[in-house]
């Protein structure tokens, strides 16, 4: 019978997301194809930096160390490299030891369809096209920020999520939009027993929930987060909708408004999810973050 990646955590990852190709980028961008084949083929054995999702990916790749016959993570790099340009990305790989074998590189062809071959739970990259196309088929996908550092101990693992538009549906953010705080409060407090529907990342917070319960009676070695604008009375909605879903968030944060910087400094995750640009780039300045390109609503 064909291997199958069910019951694993299926993380797929764009090259630029998992090193840096800044450099490369730039070329590409300034010069054309040819010049970035041709600079990959001369520096094919040269060894990438990390990027922002490096530190994600290895320390995931660890649980699969826990238990020698119980593999529970998956990575595939989804790129837009030709397989010729992607041999140093493979060759990075091998030199990072990283437990990294199956690939996807389409060229200037979509990636989405291959998020669904190869049942991906998550997809980190750096193209902004790509994370919109794919949180548009429901998958949890976010858009890199470049990182300050890469410097985080493998374990326990720490993932923080904004609320709303990203684990929970954009509603409640709606009506905050077009009608202002007092109309977000009342209408959070009227349906505080209601469940928020599901945002793109619903399905990986079960998917991570589920792991953890895999440690129930130990130490769990991953620690989520809620790092939320909301704060009192609209906290008792989030509190029925995980209770709905059946999880349990680790630590949670009800900002009011607050910066969500000196939290997350604090908290210092692996990786922080938020929808919001400026939540975003001023959190990427402190640690590795991703944004959620929620789908556009039409006019």
């Amino acid at each position: 019978m064909p291997k199958s990646l069910a019951g694993c955590l299926a993380v797929g990852i764009s090259s630029r997301a998992l090193f840096d190709l800044s450099y490369e980028n730039a070329i590409f961008e300034k010069a054309g194809l040819e010049a970035y084949t041709d600079y990959q083929r001369e520096h094919e054995h040269d060894v990438l930096k990390p990027g922002t999702g490096f530190p994600l990916v290895r320390s995931l790749l660890t649980l699969n160390d826990l238990e020698p016959k119980r593999k529970r993570v998956e990575v595939v790099i989804l790129s837009h490299n030709s397989v010729e340009t992607g041999l140093r990305i493979f060759h990075s790989i091998a030199h990072y030891q990283l437990d990294i074998s199956r690939a996807a590189f389409c060229g200037d062809h979509d990636l989405f369809p291959y998020l669904r071959a190869f049942s991906i739970d998550l997809f980190l990259s750096a193209e902004e096209s790509d994370v919109q196309e794919a949180i548009r088929h429901h998958y949890a996908a976010g858009l890199i920020y470049p990182s300050v550092s890469n410097e985080y101990e493998a374990l326990p693992i720490r993932i923080a999520f904004d609320g709303d538009a990203v684990l929970f549906s954009d509603e409640a953010e709606q009506i905050y939009q077009k009608e202002g705080l007092d109309a977000f409060v009342r209408h959070e407090v009227e349906n505080a027993a209601k469940p928020l529907p599901q945002g793109p990342f619903a399905h990986f917070l079960q998917a991570i929930a589920q792991l953890q319960e895999e440690f129930k009676g130990r130490e769990a070695p991953i620690i989520t987060a809620l790092v939320t604008a909301r704060n009192a009375p609209a906290h008792e909605r989030v509190v029925s909708t995980f209770r709905a879903w059946h999880v349990t968030v680790d630590q949670s944060f009800f900002l009011g408004g607050l910066s969500k910087q000196p939290i997350l400094a604090a908290f210092r995750p692996h990786i922080f999810f938020d929808d919001q640009q400026v939540h975003g780039e001023a959190a990427s300045a402190f640690v590795p973050s991703a944004r959620v390109a929620y789908p556009k609503r039409e006019s």
